[in-house]
C-alpha cells in the first residue's frame, strides 16, 4: 500500500527517540508545511473562482446566477472526488434591481448626475422618480432632534463616514452601518419621503455600495440608495452652500415571492467519528450587480479547497469534514439557518465550523467563538501557524453563516484576512476576479486546512 506524506512522517519521526509532545509536534509542522506547498505549488482556489465569477458572475439569492453557482460547486466538488456531495434545500428572498439607477442633484441652476445604487430589499420609486429638498444628518440622534417638521416631506441623506482611524475596518463598518440597515425606517417615522446612504467604504470613488436594507414594523415604506461616496462630498458641499438643493432618484426594484434554492454540501467522510463533524464554509451568493470575487466567492472555494488539500495528501479524517457553500447571507441568511436547523433535527455534533467571508486577501488569523477553554488550546497551536504570518488566533468573531451552530455548542471560527482593501470592494461592482492574488487566495485555504487537521486530530476540549 502506497504510504502518504503524512504517514511517512509519522513513521519518520516515531522512531528518533522524541518525546511524544516533540514528535506530535514535528509531525503535525511537516503534515502543516505539505499543505501549504501544495496548496501554493498546485491550487485550485483561483480557478474555481475564475470561473464562479467570470462564468457564473453575480448571484444574488433566487436569481438564475444562483442556480448557475449551485451547479457549478456542485459539479466542481464531485470532480475534487469528495466521498459525497448534496444539495440541501432553502426558500430564499428573492428581490430584484431592475433597470439601472438614476439620481441627480439640483443646486440652484446646477444639475448634476451622481451615481447611486438601490439598497438591497428597498421598495422602487414612485414611477418617475422622488424629488424632494434633502436634509443631511449625521446619525439617528440628529434626524430625531430635527423633528417631524423639518424632516416630513424631504429625503434625509445619512453622511456618517466609516471611521477612517480604525485600523480594524470590519470595526469601522460595524460603526456606520446602522444608517444603512435602520436609515430608511427611521425617517419615514418622521414623514421623509426617500432615503439616500452614503456607501460603506474608506475610499472616495464613483462607486455606489449597496448592501442590505430592513423595514421596521410600522414604519411607513419609502425608497433608500446607496450615493458613491465621492457623489457623497459633493452633495454635503451643495447643502451647506445652498441649504434649498434638492436630489431627484428613480429606481426600480422589487421583491418578488421566495424561491426555491441550496446550500451546497461536499464531505469527506470520518474513519472513527463519521456522525460528528468539522465544516469549513463560505456563502454563495453575491449582490447582483457584482462578481462577487472577495465577497464571497473566495470563500467558497478556499473552503472546496481546504478539504481537497487534506484528501489529496492521504489524510484520513476522524470526523467528517465539509465544505458548505452556504446560499442568502447577504439579504436572509436563510441557507446558515437552514443547515443549523437540518442538523439540530437529524442530532448531528457539529465540533467546529470554520468560515471564510472577509475576502481572498492575506490570511492574518482566526477568530474564536467558545469557551475560554476552547479558545485556549487553539491558541496553543499559534506556533505551527507563525510560519505562515498567522499570528492571530483568538480575537474576533466566527462569521454570519455559521452564527447558527453557536445554539447547538459548536466552536466558531473565522478566517481573519487582512481587512485594509476589503471596504474598497465590499458590495460594489468593482468585486471583480482581477483584485484577487492568486497567491493570498490559496495561502487562505490553506490556513483552513490546517486548522482543520488540527482540530480533528486534537479536538477543541
Amino acid at each position: 500500500m502506497k504510504k502518504t506524506l503524512f504517514s511517512l512522517a509519522l513513521l519518520a519521526l516515531g522512531s528518533t527517540g522524541m518525546t511524544y509532545a516533540q514528535t506530535d509536534y514535528q509531525a503535525d509542522s511537516v503534515f502543516i508545511r505539505q499543505i501549504f506547498n501544495s496548496a501554493l505549488s498546485d491550487g485550485r482556489s483561483y480557478e474555481w473562482l475564475r470561473d464562479l465569477t467570470q462564468k457564473v458572475g453575480p448571484r444574488l439569492s433566487g436569481s438564475e446566477g444562483a442556480a448557475k453557482a449551485v451547479e457549478y460547486t456542485r459539479d466542481a466538488i464531485v470532480n475534487a472526488k469528495f466521498d459525497n456531495v448534496f444539495l440541501q434545500n432553502v426558500m430564499v428572498p428573492h428581490w430584484v434591481r431592475g433597470a439601472k439607477e438614476k439620481a441627480y442633484i439640483i443646486s440652484g441652476k446646477q444639475k448634476i448626475n451622481v451615481p447611486i445604487a438601490a439598497l438591497g430589499g428597498s421598495v422602487a420609486t414612485p414611477k418617475g422618480g422622488t424629488k424632494a429638498k434633502v436634509i443631511e444628518v449625521k446619525n439617528f440622534q440628529e434626524l430625531r432632534a430635527l423633528g417631524t417638521e423639518k424632516v416630513k416631506g424631504k429625503i434625509v441623506f445619512f453622511n456618517r463616514p466609516m471611521d477612517p482611524t480604525k485600523i480594524n475596518t470590519f470595526e469601522a463598518y460595524s460603526g456606520a452601518v446602522d444608517q444603512r440597515g435602520a436609515g430608511a425606517s427611521e425617517a419615514a417615522k418622521l414623514g421623509a419621503i426617500g432615503a439616500i446612504v452614503r456607501s460603506m467604504t474608506t475610499r472616495l470613488d464613483d462607486t455606489p455600495h449597496t448592501g442590505s436594507m430592513r423595514y421596521a414594523s410600522g414604519a411607513p415604506i419609502i425608497p433608500a440608495a446607496a450615493i458613491s461616496t465621492n457623489g457623497a462630498e459633493l452633495l454635503s458641499k451643495l447643502i451647506k452652500e445652498n441649504a434649498d438643493t434638492e436630489i431627484f432618484f428613480e429606481q426600480f426594484s422589487e421583491t418578488l415571492p421566495d424561491a426555491p434554492s441550496h446550500n451546497v454540501i461536499g464531505e469527506l467522510k470520518g474513519s472513527q467519528n463519521p456522525a460528528q463533524y468539522i465544516v469549513v464554509g463560505g456563502h454563495l451568493d453575491s449582490w447582483d450587480f457584482a462578481q462577487g470575487a472577495h465577497d464571497d466567492g473566495s470563500g467558497c472555494v478556499q473552503s472546496i479547497e481546504a478539504v481537497r488539500l487534506l484528501k489529496d495528501l492521504g489524510y484520513k479524517p476522524k470526523n467528517t469534514l465539509r465544505a458548505v457553500m452556504f446560499m442568502n447571507e447577504e439579504n436572509g441568511l436563510r441557507g446558515g439557518v437552514a443547515y443549523a436547523d437540518s442538523a439540530k433535527s437529524k442530532k448531528e455534533k457539529h465540533i467546529a465550523a470554520i468560515e471564510s467571508d472577509r475576502g481572498g486577501f492575506t490570511p492574518l488569523g482566526f477568530g474564536v467563538v467558545g469557551t475560554p477553554a476552547q479558545k485556549a488550546k487553539i491558541a496553543s497551536w499559534s506556533k505551527l501557524f507563525a510560519a505562515y504570518g498567522i499570528h492571530e488566533l483568538g480575537p474576533g468573531g466566527g462569521g454570519a453563516d455559521i452564527g447558527p451552530l453557536a445554539q447547538q455548542g459548536t466552536v466558531l471560527l473565522g478566517l481573519i484576512p487582512d481587512s485594509q482593501r476589503y471596504f474598497d470592494y465590499h458590495h460594489a461592482s468593482n468585486d471583480t476576479f482581477d483584485t484577487i492574488s492568486k497567491r493570498e487566495l490559496e495561502l487562505g485555504g490553506a490556513a483552513m486546512a490546517a486548522m482543520m487537521y488540527l482540530i480533528d486530530k486534537y479536538g477543541v476540549e
